[in-house]
């Protein structure tokens, strides 16, 4: 098969094309001929040396996939609702550049109703994510306000997008005014241009004084005392990246007083019993809103699997909003 591998840890250019074999699916795996495949930070960051894949997974970058069902188990897949030739969207822990795929069928959900294949390439990893860390470990609920550091990313218009579809207001922060108003039309109520003013003070103005009730971090670093000042009583950051850094420095007595709580998490390394978990809400409780057209895929663009170094340097750049795809030939 065609894949894009790693020549080396380095700059967008090490990604290069080359002939893998072709995967086998193991028990309670399914093959996937994949059409396109999702663009995510961790991908940056493997290419880089600075995130690499868990035991056991492909060493080949790329975390979410979309395509056609080509091999696995006929029984299997008729216990989750899947049979050969149905299009499906998947969470992997690696393998994703690839004109095939191996993916747990747990980790699977049908490609919605309306949905390209390359349009629900961006679901899995941002949706998992987004899924779990607001919803699940934060526990947002309707009523309550969020606030999503970087809303024109990936995981931002996700979030912003589940957020008011779960009956939340949404606040965001963005590096331009450009992105702010792409975030507003997307469906948040306040965009924040972090370039120009304190985000922790907008926030506080912009709710009256209470502050946030759940904060997604991608940031860390010394965002976390400034997040931790914005939140309302009993608030939740829930941190997911650290872009800015692993050392933060807060004030833990305002976390007792204000009984505050602080987590994290990463979604790579963790069982597929727990993935499969986030997928059956998924598909109980999000993947209606997409069909009935409530949640729309955000693409800034979609490359040619063999640009995949172009695709990277757009990530880079910072300068995309929402999701960055790449298609693989006769997709």
């Amino acid at each position: 098969m065609r894949a894009i591998t790693i020549r080396e840890f380095g700059a967008p250019e090490v990604l290069v094309e080359a002939e893998r074999p072709d995967p086998q699916p193991a028990a309670g795996e399914l093959l996937i001929r994949v059409a396109a495949s999702g663009v995510n930070r961790p991908d940056v960051l493997q290419r880089k040396g600075a995130y690499a894949p868990p035991p056991g997974a492909s060493d080949l970058p790329g975390l979410e996939i979309a395509g056609t069902i080509i091999g696995g188990d006929v029984v299997e897949l008729a216990a989750a609702g899947f049979k050969l030739g149905d299009h499906v969207c998947a969470l992997v822990a690696g393998g994703g550049y690839a004109a095939l795929c191996a993916a747990p069928i747990a980790q699977c959900l049908p490609v919605p109703a309306g949905w390209s294949d390359t349009e629900a390439a961006t679901l899995p990893e941002t949706f998992f994510t987004v899924w779990s860390n607001v919803f699940d470990r934060g526990g947002l609920k309707a009523g309550e306000t969020l606030l999503v550091q970087g809303g024109s990313s990936g995981i931002g218009v996700t979030a912003i997008q589940l957020g008011k579809a779960m009956g939340a207001t949404v606040i965001v922060t963005a590096g331009s005014d450009e992105k702010c108003a792409a975030c507003v039309a997307l469906g948040a109520d306040h965009a924040i241009n972090y370039r120009a003013v304190d985000f922790a003070a907008e926030v506080k103005r912009l709710t009256d004084g209470r502050g946030a009730d759940v904060v997604l971090d991608m940031v860390a670093g010394e965002y976390v005392a400034r997040e931790l000042s914005c939140l309302a009583d009993d608030g939740r950051l829930v941190i997911i990246a650290v872009q800015g850094g692993v050392k933060s420095e807060i004030n833990a007595g305002e976390v007792l007083r204000r009984r505050l709580t602080i987590s994290g998490s990463t979604l790579r390394p963790r069982p597929v019993a727990f993935k499969a978990a986030i997928a059956a809400s998924l598909r109980d409780k999000v993947w209606p809103l997409i069909e009935a057209g409530r949640i729309k895929p955000v693409i800034e663009r979609v490359f040619d699997a063999a640009d995949a170094a172009a695709a990277h340097a757009l990530m880079e750049s910072s300068q995309h909003v929402g999701k960055i795809v790449l298609r693989w030939p006769g997709a």
